[in-house]
């Protein structure tokens, strides 16, 4: 089916109508900052000009306002962050979820919103970017080396979701839009923003709604081998459709002695996933060859949220800051699976011989309380900073499932009732639990200049107790303690060359935390492979250390280019040893069990620019660029690899040719993901994706009106995995396969349509 742009289905009659509204009045283009000076505000709705990468006077840290992602017009920080260096993810095709920072795995990155922690969902603690939209944001920080004064749970590094606050907008916008999918489906979009003086201080308030969806095909096949026979081939469509629902406030002003900042934002995801396969014999894709028939379908609402207070004063000789913190996320998910096999006797399809069907409710509840002290003073020509942060986080999953299996006579005799009853619903193995975390960390850290060269150092530590009470298991075992303390020193030194160029250094220590279903001190059976996977309570967090040089340079008024070398030494990795006792499914099984047994190393170089083209004429042509190359060597059971999953090299490259006397501007980026490998017990998975190509036309009408189409994925991007499947250890290592399969996942293109209008 051939498929037209967004253009010729959406009503453009509804953009017009807006568009025949301009003519209120123009927005106010610059506000009072906190400390009394007058700043511009940003031109983010109307954009008029090319934003690029900021310059950042912090140490080791990127910058990226809204505006360099808006032209592409991003629906979510996910989609934001896959243009920005050494950010690569393992999701599905046109997923932008977990953020994989120099190709590691999710949790070696600390995801931070305004500064503070969030919970996620994931059981390796990390947080899915695409839960939160792009319209709530201000800016994207990337920390590439951790200091005293923020979380050290950044081995891969840090990303600092800036919401906006009161300051960033006076004034505001509407956008509305729709974007049309592969399957000619139309998911609207609408959001709204108010920035400006209220209540006696700065107020922002701004909310949004979007449909989102990814009808995807996948096409699988299964051989015995390498090189070995066919023995069954699987087709498949996989559509995820949901709405996100989003609502910020930030509010700030004078109080008393000092400035008092209140900030909250609330995000709900509502989620369908449906996927319907048919597997075939032998590869031949006829009725007498099915082998069976699955309806695979899963349910979620997600709410995120988080709520913050500070209060800033003079006193003491210096700056005090008192911050409270408050965030959560409430995870419900209900999956359903019903397959019906055939040709388990001579009847081919439509005579089934077997149902299985299977529930599974899924409730986890995440809530994290903080609270921060600092205080900043100068010491003649130096900055002390020092303060104490302390965070209780109280976790609670509950999984539970049950199954029917049901064999399905021939006829004449009576067919069963299908699916049947379902119930009672049982907790999973380690799928009732509660955990505490508590955690207490002091920090002090110095900083300065002496001449051309700029330095910080600075220490935190940070202390752990974890309290894990786990309804799975005997009760004498269900409540365990651990604790742990680790001190993480950091120092940072730019050297400033000349008013163009500089030199950076930094070296830190971090570390992260083991995941929660590691620490269960539940028995997993035929986890990997035929294996069991027994967690352990007294897992330690891996610690590294980490080193970075960079070097930057400015290109005019308003273009960077820098290139950045960074290596991580991680100790006490965590990796599934083998505890020698035999597995549930007998003889060459065994029970398995992650412990802090290895070691690694991570290495790479990221390299990126941004600029106008004005040395060669070419002001109004931006372009955009940046390249990162990625390595590490870690050792397994098994030999020698790469840290799990992470991706070759990850590339991006654009431009935006701006048309002054239309009004208008174009522009498109193009975006590709190198391969990735990973290994466990019983697995082992080659995930290579397709490269994405995107582009925008924008023509702009007077000072409040802007229209924008937008087409992604435009080359039809795929994902393809090799996978290498075994039963025991001992067929791993001697090759001897359960299974060898190939899978190809496709989407297709997707249109954008977007009308802005600031007042």
């Amino acid at each position: 089916m051939t498929k037209h742009p967004i253009a010729s289905r959406l009503s453009l009659a509804i953009a017009g109508a807006l568009l025949a509204g301009a003519g209120l009045a123009a927005a106010q283009d610059t506000v009072p900052t906190p400390d009394g000076a007058v700043r511009e505000l940003d031109a983010i709705e109307v954009t008029g000009e090319i934003v690029y990468r900021d310059r950042t006077e912090e140490p080791a840290t990127l910058v990226y306002d809204l505006a360099y992602f808006q032209s592409f017009e991003p629906l979510t920080v996910g989609d934001m962050l896959k243009r920005v260096p050494s950010v690569a993810f393992l999701s599905d095709v046109l997923e932008y979820d977990g953020v994989r920072l120099r190709g590691l795995d999710p949790g070696y990155t600390q995801i931070l919103i305004n500064g503070s922690r969030v919970p996620g969902a994931g059981f390796d603690r990390s947080f899915f970017v695409d839960r939160i939209p792009a319209e709530l944001v201000d800016r994207i920080e990337i920390v590439r080396s951790s200091s005293a004064d923020r979380s050290g749970d950044a081995i891969a590094g840090a990303l600092n979701i800036v919401l906006r606050d009161g300051y960033s907008l006076e004034g505001g916008y509407l956008r509305i839009g729709a974007a049309q999918y592969p399957d000619d489906e139309i998911e609207p979009t609408f959001g709204a923003v108010w920035g400006g003086e209220a209540l006696g201080g700065q107020l922002l308030l701004g909310a949004s709604t979007q449909g989102r969806r990814n009808p995807k095909l996948k096409f699988s096949q299964r051989f015995d081998a390498p090189g070995g026979a066919l023995d069954n081939t699987e087709v498949q469509t996989d559509t995820r459709s949901g709405d996100d629902y989003s609502f910020n406030l930030d509010y700030s002003a004078e109080v008393g002695p000092g400035r008092l900042a209140l900030n909250a934002f609330y995000v709900r995801t509502d989620r369908i996933q449906v996927e319907d396969s048919i597997e075939y014999d032998a590869g031949v894709q006829a009725d007498a060859s099915i082998l069976s028939i699955n309806a695979n379908d899963l349910d979620i609402r997600t709410d995120n949220y988080q709520f913050g207070a500070e209060y800033a004063w003079q006193g003491a000789g210096g700056e005090n800051r008192i911050r409270l913190g408050y965030a959560g996320i409430d995870d419900e998910q209900f999956e359903f699976e019903d397959e019906f096999e055939y040709l388990r006797d001579s009847n081919p399809f439509p005579e089934d011989d077997r149902f299985t069907g299977d529930r599974a409710y899924v409730d986890i509840q995440d809530r994290e309380y903080s609270a921060e002290l600092r205080h900043t003073r100068d010491l003649g020509g130096t900055e002390l900073r020092f303060g104490i942060e302390a965070t209780r986080k109280d976790r609670d999953t509950s999984i539970t499932a049950d199954r029917n299996r049901i064999t399905i006579p021939n006829a004449p005799s009576p067919r069963p009732v299908i699916p049947g009853d379902f119930g009672p619903f049982l907790p999973v193995d380690g799928g009732l639990n509660n955990i505490e975390e508590t955690r207490l960390e002091p920090f002090v850290k110095l900083s300065g200049e002496a001449g051309s060269v700029e330095w910080e150092t600075g220490l935190r530590y940070q202390q752990t107790d974890v309290k894990i009470n786990d309804l799975t298991v005997d009760p004498a075992d269900a409540r365990v303690e651990n604790d742990y303390g680790v001190l993480l020193p950091s120092a940072h030194l730019r050297w400033n060359l000349d008013d163009s160029n500089r030199l950076t250094a930094s070296v830190a220590r971090t570390m992260r935390r083991p995941g929660f279903d590691q620490i269960s001190p539940a028995l997993r059976l035929a986890e990997l492979g035929d294996n069991d996977l027994l967690g352990n309570p007294a897992l330690r967090p891996e610690l590294a250390w980490g080193l970075d040089l960079g070097w930057e340079r400015r290109l005019g008024r308003r273009g960077v280019v820098g290139v950045n070398a960074f290596y991580r030494d991680i100790s006490d990795l965590i990796e599934v040893a083998n505890t020698g006792v035999e597995g549930d499914e007998g003889p060459g099984t065994f029970v398995l069990q992650p412990r802090n047994t290895g070691d690694g190393e991570v290495w790479g170089i990221e390299l990126d620019l941004s600029t106008p083209l004005t040395a060669i004429g070419l002001e109004d042509t931006g372009v955009f660029f940046n390249y990162s190359w990625l390595d590490s060597e870690i050792t397994d059971g098994f030999g020698v690899r790469r840290f799990n999953d992470q991706s070759r090299n990850v590339f991006n490259v654009g431009f935006i040719q701006q048309l002054p006397t239309l009004a208008a501007s174009f522009g498109a980026s193009y975006r590709k993901q190198g391969d990735a490998f990973g290994r466990i017990v019983g697995e082992e998975i080659v995930t290579s994706y397709g490269a994405d190509l995107e582009v925008f036309v924008e023509k702009r009408f007077g000072e409040q009106w802007t229209l924008r189409l937008t087409g992604s994925n435009l080359l039809d991007a795929s994902k393809d995995e090799v996978f290498d499947k075994f039963n025991t250890i001992g067929d791993q290592v001697a090759r001897d396969y359960d299974e060898y399969e190939i899978e190809t996942e496709s989407a297709g293109r997707v249109y954008q349509l977007i009308v802005r209008y600031s007042f």
